[in-house]
């Protein structure tokens, strides 16, 4: 998920950016730089026109043929034809291939694990802490169970047990490396290793049910900030993004974006603007600003303690953005969610950060504020029907596909960049579309989940998490008509679906709305 705001203006705009065409000099590199587990191919970030094909490894015998045939598309059009994220060099932080200890230590791993059978919530051991924002050691203190993304820890879920700091690794014991021993972080991913509900869902229910009914703080500072400048700005971002952005040249905008795909859409933006001519610079500002997000029913009664606006619905709607005080220091207050409740993002310089944080936590203790992490956003996020990138929305998924015709500008003459591809798209209606399933048996269920209408397999589920506040198990999957004709919303309404999870099929019901608060109303402050 893409959020582009208009500095200076109030308007936040959520974007979804359009595959791109790109023309330069054709480079093939062929001699591996990291020796992790999937290959490392597409155009360096660093070079345009310097093309990757590398880091194969002994899996270059299976891979060789479908890879050889998309970097050859790459290199013509710009693109692959399939989703490559998993093989794209950009899904790594170029923070992380210029050091010689992540690469030495996640290349270890990566071979001592390649056998290994892959769990839901595993996390590495190796090339641990090397990005790490303002928060980390007052939320570690607090029990905090981070992820590793993006050279990123980010918190992943508050163990009541107390700390569980990540050590440096041990290389498993090899090399006469002293092995870590009561290594308390190991022990809770070694109990997570299943494919029943975790050891501590109902720590995550706690934090979700929390967010519903009260508030909760999320820090999400890992996601990347940039900011787009220049006389061509407007042009740049009119082009860029298929909302609405038309306001007056000249003016900056500011873009917060998921940290896991940063070094994609940097690279991206960088390379629309360098092909399209435009006279703006995209400036790099992830590390200095830190981001938490207060979300809940109470999260305005207790944020009017903390920010020195008035944070009613007519001083400041939803998607709108101001510059205010937060306990005597200068903060970005954007009114949004992904978790489908009232409440502000506050966007901090760093040296800022605690202050707040710990101003936010005094004022919402009467109100049972708590910490919560990803694996809470995945499930309040899913349960409201918000599409994550790369498992709702990948390179090779259009936003009318996705459920998203609502974030393009097609009621304007406005082009953008795969304007001409989605007009052609609705003019023939959709092969695919995306689907909401839920299951009223208490089974869990992570993605990759066959689907089947009427006893025909249409699909597979790309993402799925337990709602906590429907109580059921919810699933998003993009399902085809095996006719080949168009899966219309007659088509899915018509249809008796059921999913299939290791051998066994459960019955589901299809939605082609969010089941939880369809109506959007939260988000917008109307409760009851």
């Amino acid at each position: 998920m893409w959020r582009i705001l208009l500095y200076g203006k109030s308007q936040v705009y959520k974007c979804i950016s359009a595959t791109y065409l790109s023309n330069g000099p054709l480079t093939l590199y062929l001699q591996s730089q990291l020796g992790v587990s999937m290959p490392l191919m597409g155009e360096a970030p660093e070079v345009r026109g310097f093309f990757l094909g590398c880091g194969f490894n002994s899996a270059g015998m299976m891979l060789g043929g479908g890879c050889g045939k998309e970097l050859a598309h790459w290199i013509i059009h710009g693109r692959p034809e399939k989703d490559m994220y998993g093989y794209d060099i950009r899904r790594f932080h170029h923070s992380l291939t210029n050091n010689n200890r992540w690469i030495r230590e996640r290349s270890h791993e990566s071979y001592a694990k390649n056998y290994s059978v892959v769990f839901p919530f595993d996390e590495p051991l190796a090339s641990r802490n090397m990005r790490k924002d303002p928060f980390h050691q007052v939320l570690q203190e607090q029990g905090c169970v981070f992820q590793e993304r993006h050279g990123w820890e980010r918190p992943g879920w508050f163990n009541r047990g107390g700390p569980a700091p990540v050590l440096d690794y041990d290389y498993y014991g090899a090399y006469d490396v002293p092995k870590n021993t009561d290594y308390k972080y190991s022990e809770i991913l070694g109990k997570e290793y299943t494919f029943d509900f975790p050891p501590h869902h109902d720590v995550i229910r706690d934090e979700c049910l929390s967010c519903r009914n009260a508030v909760a703080v999320f820090d999400m500072s890992y996601f990347g900030k940039f900011y787009l400048t220049g006389p061509d700005a407007k042009k740049a971002a009119d082009w860029l993004f298929t909302a609405d952005v038309n306001k007056a040249p000249g003016e900056a905008y500011y873009l917060a974006i998921g940290g896991g795909v940063a070094q994609h859409n940097w690279s991206h933006i960088q390379a629309v603007l360098q092909d399209q001519g435009f006279r703006c610079t995209l400036i790099d500002h992830t590390e200095d600003m830190g981001m938490i997000s207060i979300q809940g029913p109470k999260s305005r009664e207790l944020l009017q303690e903390v920010l020195d606006s008035d944070l009613s619905n007519d001083a400041f709607p939803f998607s709108t953005h101001k510059i205010v005080n937060a306990a005597g220091h200068k903060v970005r207050a954007m009114r949004l969610s992904f978790v489908g409740e009232m409440g502000w993002e506050l966007h901090v310089p760093k040296e800022s950060c605690l202050p707040v944080y710990h101003a936010v936590m005094t004022a919402g203790a009467k109100y049972g504020i708590c910490n919560a992490g990803y694996r809470a956003i995945d499930s309040l996020s899913i349960e409201k029907g918000y599409r994550h990138w790369h498992a709702d929305l990948r390179p090779d998924d259009t936003p009318l596909e996705a459920g998203l015709a609502f974030t393009c500008k097609m009621k304007t003459s406005i082009p953008f960049l795969g304007r001409q591809a989605l007009e052609a798209q609705k003019a023939e209606g959709l092969r695919r579309r995306i689907v909401c399933f839920t299951v009223d048996e208490k089974v869990p269920m992570f993605g990759l989940e066959a689907i089947f209408r009427n006893g025909v397999p249409v699909g597979h589920l790309r993402r799925s998490e337990f709602g906590f506040a429907i109580d059921k198990t919810i699933g998003y999957g993009y399902i085809r008509n095996p006719d080949g004709g168009v899966v219309s919303p007659d088509f899915v309404r018509s249809g008796e679906f059921t999913l299939e999870r290791m051998g066994v099929t459960y019955k589901a019901t299809a939605h082609l709305k969010s089941p939880f608060d369809p109506e959007n109303k939260r988000v917008k402050g109307i409760y009851g």
